[in-house]
């Protein structure tokens, strides 16, 4: 009886546990994060050192803000659902604020 019980908690942790693990369509995508942010932040921001074109507003870049410790992935997904006025009306979705997240976390040295 001991080792049915044993081996009912055994499954029964492994079928809670399996939410947490990442799978394909849910992780964050550092690239499409690299995508969004040259399409919606590079007319301000220094986002990538291969961008076409780039600001010479004196904003902080976006290798800045990944060397700040202060500035967590979840910090910057609870800025982007709600950004600054002076930011373009860009309409994200929780996936793609994950994906720039993700890709300005990257960039830390």
């Amino acid at each position: 009886m001991k080792i049915f019980r044993t081996h009912v908690l055994m499954v029964a942790l492994s079928l809670a546990a399996l939410p947490l693990l990442s799978t394909p369509g849910t992780a964050a995508d550092r690239e499409n994060g690299k995508v969004l942010t040259l399409k919606w932040c590079s007319a301000c921001h220094l986002v990538s050192k291969d961008q076409p074109v780039v600001n010479d507003a004196p904003l902080a870049s976006f290798y800045e803000l990944a060397k700040e410790d202060a500035i967590s992935e979840a910090t910057l997904k609870t800025f982007l659902a709600d950004p600054h006025p002076q930011m373009p009306g860009m309409s994200l979705s929780n996936m793609e604020i994950a994906d720039i997240a993700r890709y300005i976390k990257t960039l830390e040295p």
